[in-house]
């Protein structure tokens, strides 16, 4: 399951939610960017604005509820750690708790990624990305 030695898986799960969550947020954020690169030939700034609907808080919190049950116990426990970490600062345009459930998600992530456990990564990252992507029919069909 893990790529790393015990010594540095120690570390990893020593490190604090918010630093995990610190890598996990560019981590999904690169997929993210990635994935719409390979997708579309659109400009710099059209995909820069459809990867901000991925990744901002809003998104991610809504991510977060609808994988939780697919997460291993391992992997529920580092969610819970991200969900009650508290961070110096909340962005403007996000709710406490938007916020809290994507610290969450990219506090697994982040652990997913320096653990070296990538296949589960990327499946979470797919599942994630097809989540709003599915949202994203769904609202234009609404509309």
């Amino acid at each position: 399951m893990n790529n790393v030695d015990e010594n540095s898986l120690k570390h990893i799960k020593q490190l604090s939610p918010l630093v995990l969550a610190f890598v996990g947020d560019s981590v999904f954020d690169l997929f993210i960017r990635s994935r719409l690169a390979m997708k579309k030939n659109e400009s710099p700034h059209k995909m820069h604005i459809k990867a901000t609907s991925y990744v901002k808080a809003e998104a991610q919190g809504r991510i977060a509820l609808r994988i939780y049950d697919m997460l291993d116990d391992e992997e529920k426990n580092i969610f819970r750690r991200g969900r009650n970490s508290h961070p110096a600062t909340v962005p403007k345009n996000a709710n406490m708790t938007d916020y809290r459930h994507a610290t969450a998600l990219e506090t697994v992530l982040g652990y997913l990624y320096l653990t070296g456990n990538y296949e589960r990564l990327n499946k979470l990252m797919h599942i994630a990305a097809e989540i709003i992507e599915q949202e994203g029919a769904d609202s234009s069909e609404n509309q």
